[in-house]
């Protein structure tokens, strides 16, 4: 009775484990998830962030930027699937910060998922690693998928170790393994970085601060939705 006690016992241990690891999803995600439960990343008293007076604001749940400068999260994240919504203006150039170490010096010490209106003249024009769902100056996005200025664009950012994942309106964009980044100025495919990204991505810190860059040169960008499940 005892051995056949142990083997029931042992048997739904298994099945719960099998069925834990059917539960959990596979990465990269290549659908966008049922975020609505998640945590969201940002309370609507802007109470959890940390950004400049005046400049930042909510309505109707819409978050935007009267100057160029950022909106952070107070918490510092690890690994996580980041979910939220953006518009473009015309000429919107703005960007999803990820692992900032230094809020006062934050473009060597950070990564950026780049967001841009690349139906603009300027950003058509620019270099692919500049333009929407790019590793900002450093790998291009494998595909176009932004919508254009006036749409509503949905990004799932998924950030595991040295590992991040672009999803932007259905499409996988990017798979960027930061650990290939271990020089400066000159990326993996042998293309020369900007100079202000002094640091090399495979050093940087993993944990650090989630930002968003407001109005940059001029255009506007807006936000919604911003839901975070972090990852063990």
């Amino acid at each position: 009775m005892k051995s056949h006690f142990h083997l029931i016992n042992f048997t739904f241990i298994v099945f719960v484990i099998a069925a834990s690891c059917q539960n959990k999803p596979n990465y990269p995600l290549t659908n966008h998830p049922d975020s609505e439960s998640w945590q969201p990343l940002f309370a609507e008293d802007l109470s959890n962030a940390i950004y400049p007076d005046s400049v930042w604001s909510v309505e109707n749940g819409v978050f935007t930027a009267t100057e160029d400068q950022f909106l952070w999260t107070k918490k510092d994240y690890n690994n996580f699937v980041l979910d939220l919504e953006f518009k473009n203006a015309e000429g919107t150039n703005s960007g999803v910060v990820l692992h900032c170490s230094n809020l006062e010096d934050w473009i060597p010490n950070s990564v950026e998922i780049q967001i841009a209106d690349d139906y603009s003249e300027e950003w058509a024009n620019s270099p692919k690693s500049w333009q929407c769902g790019a590793l900002f100056g450093r790998q291009p996005a494998i595909k176009s998928a932004v919508k254009k200025q006036g749409e509503w664009n949905r990004y799932t950012i998924t950030s595991i170790d040295q590992m991040i994942y672009a999803l932007l309106n259905g499409e996988q964009v990017n798979t960027i393994d930061l650990s290939k980044f271990t020089d400066a100025k000159i990326n993996p495919d042998g293309s020369e970085a900007p100079s202000w990204l002094s640091k090399a991505p495979a050093t940087l810190p993993l944990k650090g601060k989630i930002g968003f860059q407001g109005k940059h040169a001029g255009a506007p960008i807006y936000f919604r939705n911003f839901r975070i499940l972090e990852l063990e």
